[in-house]
């Protein structure tokens, strides 16, 4: 696994007149997104849901390994939903996790890895706090005129 440190972050949406934004990692990977209800695909929420989800999965092998359970296991699925908020501003006001373990652990084994990884994840201790979102003072301004 990449050391997070030391391997450059960020994201760059590029958005045309017409069509859905193209998303580019700092690192050169490629996301189309998309937006209409039937189309396959990821939008902005299924992005975040994703990140939540591939970094608990990761933060998981992490915490069975530092619990001497990672022999046990032989494969981690996670599954992410989220519940909007009904009134605004707009956001998710819930997310509910779901890990299913390959291998031979207890419920309560894997809930203590559960609980493990989302102490672990840098997406879920992120959101467990409100970042502060900085808009670049240097940032082209439109024209007023």
């Amino acid at each position: 696994m990449a050391d997070l440190r030391t391997r450059p972050l960020g994201a760059t949406a590029t958005l045309g007149k017409r069509g859905y934004p193209q998303i580019r990692s700092a690192t050169g990977g490629k996301i189309d997104v998309v937006t209409g209800a039937s189309e396959p695909g990821f939008n902005p929420l299924d992005l975040l849901l994703a990140s939540l989800a591939a970094c608990l999965s990761m933060s998981a092998r992490i915490a069975a390994r530092d619990l001497g359970l990672a022999e046990r296991i032989s494969g981690v699925r996670v599954e992410v939903t989220g519940e909007k908020a009904e009134e605004g501003p707009s956001r998710f006001a819930a997310f509910t996790v779901f890990f299913y373990f390959e291998g031979s652990l207890t419920a309560e084994e894997q809930l203590d890895i559960g609980y493990r990884a989302e102490g672990i994840c840098t997406v879920s201790n992120t959101l467990a706090v409100r970042p502060q979102i900085m808009i670049d003072p240097s940032t082209p301004q439109p024209d007023q005129g």
